[in-house]
Parts: structure tokens; sequence; C-alpha cells
């Protein structure tokens, strides 16, 4: 493989209309051992285990084990063989040809066909909350029973990229097929049936996940283990106890002082890899409808009075980095030129002057409020409040709401009952998958992770429009950095971080799934020392 064609397809994010074949397995593991239970830490509680309608990690991690999917990705961004052993992008971008294995079999021993293929691609599509990341498809094509032919309306670069495992598992038609609404289908949740490394034991809803080898796995001598169990603990804390007390392998922590705490575990191995795909960003959102955050002045004055180096140096103990754009900088497509605000109390003061907000007596010029996304108090309360006290500095009075759950936090910003709100985005790998749903104004929707901000720029609707359309990764990405650099001037977001999540293994690991896509990928390549 030429570096050429390397960059071309790290760039457009594995989207070109370069022929792609199949390369080798994502580890070598020769030294891998057979056996054992892989115990896994989730903190949040799936409500199921179908993938194809429904995102989130909680979801995912176990749902990418039970469901197969077309492809799989490495660490460089580049797909892999996985249902597929063979694919092609037409030139057009509008063609994907997926050419299936011949032995990869349901966990009831049923075959998977490319019409498996057709029906999973067209429920994600009508399902996933996830709307642009199949929208462009019209219908996939079965030519024969190891053919799917992913037809679109338009060019679509985000396509092999949602061929990965957490987005796009395949389903079996004939037990999904059968009429129920697949968003609330029983076997979403009881006796689950995929083609992935393992099959399904039990799920006990805020409890556990457990899952066993799947012995006709289509991958030759995978998976290594003998059964894996997500372990639900929502406290943080416990879970890190279990950690320690070697009933986990694996956790996930993104706290400073948990992060810091691990870290000096001598029995851990803890790394930042495996997070490039999800592309997490905290950051402070406007209602940009409201006054007087509908006057980008007064947005871009809140912008300089935020210091961010104090915030993840001081607030997130180093671990995390200043976001300064919508584009995770872990994205190719990322760029580095965008508007930035300076920290500057008495120049935000100025800015506030100049845009009529004078002081009154009391020294108050206006009051807000600010939610914030609970659960994650470090990346989000924490925050919150330093706004708070800094904004006052400038004369902005700032309420601080705290939400009794996420279903609570979640219905403020699907109405749109806020002034500003913490949050906590992922890019999800593509710009087309999880950055235009916040910007395009298409967008506006009451549905909490959609564009609540009610920003409204045409010029930005054109160049997302255009982007999501263009298969060249270098005008790809010009057309993103002129897109980063209007909305950083338009400042609806002020970008505060990368969320710095680590995942953290047990020693005895092997193997510990590293690709862009972390600890969603698929574990039939973890094994046990």
């Amino acid at each position: 493989m030429n570096s050429s064609l390397i960059t071309r397809r790290t760039l457009c994010l594995a989207g070109s209309g370069a022929f792609m074949l199949g390369r080798l397995p994502l580890a070598q593991a020769q030294e891998a051992k057979k056996g054992g239970t892989f115990v896994v830490g989730l903190t949040q509680a799936p409500r199921h285990l179908n993938g194809a309608v429904q995102s989130g990690f909680a979801t995912a991690e176990p749902s990418t084990q039970l469901f197969a999917s077309p492809l799989r990705f490495d660490d460089k961004w580049a797909p892999q063989p996985y249902l597929a052993e063979t694919w092609k992008l037409d030139e057009d971008g509008k063609s994907l040809t997926l050419n299936l294995r011949k032995n990869a079999v349901f966990h009831d021993g049923k075959p998977v066909t490319s019409a498996d293929v057709a029906f999973s691609i067209m429920a994600i599509k009508a399902n996933h909350p996830f709307t642009t990341m199949m929208g462009p498809v019209d219908k996939v094509d079965t030519p024969d029973a190891y053919t799917a032919i992913v037809r679109m309306s338009v060019p679509h670069p985000a396509i092999v990229l949602a061929m990965s495992p957490a987005l796009c598992p395949i389903l079996p038609k004939h037990i999904y097929g059968d009429g129920q609404d697949l968003k609330t289908h029983p076997r979403n949740s009881t006796d689950v049936v995929g083609s992935g490394p393992f099959k399904f034991v039990e799920f006990k809803p805020g409890q556990r996940v457990v899952l066993e080898r799947f012995d006709k796995f289509f991958m030759p001598n995978k998976p290594y283990l003998d059964k894996v169990i997500f372990s639900i603990q929502p406290d943080m804390a416990s879970q890190i106890l279990s950690f320690e007390r070697g009933d986990m392998q694996m956790i996930q922590v993104s706290a400073p002082t948990d992060i810091a705490r691990v870290t000096k575990d001598p029995n851990a191995v803890v790394t930042a890899k495996g997070f490039e795909g999800i592309g997490s960003i905290n950051w402070l959102a406007f209602n940009t409808t409201k006054k007087p955050l509908n006057d980008v002045k007064v947005r871009k004055a809140i912008a300089t009075a935020i210091d961010k180096n104090f915030i993840t140096k001081a607030l997130m103990g180093g671990f995390a980095q200043v976001a300064n754009g919508p584009i995770s900088a872990s994205s190719p497509l990322a760029s580095a030129d965008v508007t930035l605000y300076p920290f500057d109390l008495k120049k935000a003061a100025a800015m506030l002057d100049e845009a009529g907000y004078k002081v009154n007596d009391g020294g108050e010029r206006f009051k807000l409020t600010i939610d914030y996304l609970p659960g994650v108090d470090d990346q989000q309360k924490n925050v919150a409040e330093y706004i708070r006290t800094t904004l006052k500095k400038v004369g902005i009075t700032v309420e601080v709401r705290a939400s009794a759950d996420f279903p609570s936090w979640a219905k403020r910003m699907a109405t749109h009952d806020f002034d500003m709100s913490m949050d906590q985005v992922y890019n999800w790998g593509d710009p087309i998958i999880g950055v235009h749903r916040t910007y395009l104004s298409t967008n506006i929707k009451p549905i909490v992770w959609t564009n609540t901000q009610s920003y409204n720029n045409p010029k930005v609707d054109e160049l997302l429009n255009s982007a999501g359309q263009i298969l060249d990764p270098v005008k790809r990405k010009a057309y993103y950095a002129t897109f980063e650099k209007i909305v950083t001037d338009d400042a609806p977001i002020v970008f505060i971080n990368t969320v710095p999540a680590r995942t953290v293994t047990s020693k005895k690991v092997g193997n510990v799934p590293m690709t862009i896509w972390g600890p969603m990928s698929p574990y039939d390549e973890v094994y046990l020392k």
C-alpha cells in the first residue's frame, strides 16, 4: 500500500473512492491465550443492546460484541475487513459495494446474507438518531446472497466509516423483520441474536450484561475469551475499587482525580488511545434566540472572560487539552485556523460596554442561567461554577441550574428552555455524522443534541451541505476549514476542552482495544495473560 493512498484515506476518513481491499488483522496476537472471563465496567446503564437504533457508549460496547458490522477500523483510521471481505466505493461516491464472507452465520446458525445487510442499513436509516449518517442512502441492492450495493442519492464520503461496528450492526432479518417497532423490539433485550464474536447469555437492566464465546464466529480461532461481562456500576468510586480488587479488568475514567488515582496503580495500564473516533468535546452553548445572547458581541465577550487554560490545568489536573473548534483535533479534517478568544477580563468588560450593556449601580449588567449535563461533575458542574464566578467579574450574574437527571436536562435542551448550557458532544468520526447536526439550521428541532442553539447561518448551511458531498479529501478539508472559521467567529458555542477519557486495564489483559473506536471495538482479539 503506497503512502499517497494512506494519506488520501486518512484525510477523508476512509471515505474516498479508492478501491479498498482487506488487510491484516488489527493485532497479530501471537502469544494470545484462550479462555477466561473479561469483566468490563460501565457507569451508564444501556436501555437495551441494539446499536442499530441507539447511540452511546453504554449500548455500543455490548452491541459491538453481539453484532458484527460490514467493516472495522484500525488505529490509523484505515478500514479493515469484517463481514465484508472486500469493498469498493465508486468514483462518483454514490455506490458502495460490499462483498460478504460466505462463512458468517448468526448465533442461531442461520447464514448472514446480503438481505440482512440491506435490511439493517435501511433500518438504521429509519431508526438511528444520527439521521445524517445514512441520510443519502436510497436503497441497498442485493444482486446475490453475498453482494450488497449501497445506493446513495448524492456522493457520501462518510459512508465507509458508517460501516463501523458501533454505527452499523448487522441484524438478522429473520428476527427483526417481523414488523414490530425496532426501537421497542423485545429481542433488543432478550435472546439477542447477532453474528459477533460473543453471543447473548443474560441482560439484567441496570446490573449486568453477560456474553459468551461464539464458537462459530467467522474469524478463524477467535475470540480468545470464554466470556465477557459488562458490570454496571454508576458510582465511579465503587467501580475503581472493584478494579483495584481485581473484580474488573477494564474500566473507563475521565475525572482528573480518578485518572490520577488509577495512574498510580502498579497493576493498571492507562491509555488515552482509542477515543479518536469519538472526538468528545466539552463546551458552553448559547441559546442564540434569547437576549442578550442573540448579540454576537455578547457571546464573544463571554468567550473572552473564560480562561480555558485554567480549566484544563487546574480544574482538570492537566489531563485535558484546550478545544478551540467544532471538529475535534483528533480528526484528520480539523483545522487550526480558527477564531480564538484569549482570556482577558478587561477586554471582555469593554466588549460588553461596546455592545451597550453597561453595569448598573449594583455592578450588574444582566442575569443568565447556565445548565449542565448531570453525571459528569468534573467536566460539567465544576466548569459551570467556574464560569459563574468569572462572569461575575465582568458584571454578569449567573444562576447555575442543576437537573435532577439526564431526562430532565435533555428536556430543557430539547425545548430550548435555557440561556447557556454546558454539554459534552461527540464528533463520531466524521463531521457528517457528529458535527453537522449541531450547526445546520435545518436541524433546529425539539430534540436533544440537535441544533438546540438555534444557530442559523446560510453560509454555514451551504458549506456543510457541500462538504457532505465532496470526495476529494483536500477540497473537503478546505470547506471544513472555512466552516470552522465562520462558526468560531459567530460563537454560538464556546469550545472548552477535549474530554480526557482514559481506558484502564489490568496488566493481565492483552490486545487492549485501541482502534479509533477504543472500547466500542469488537473484543475478539482481547485475551487474558
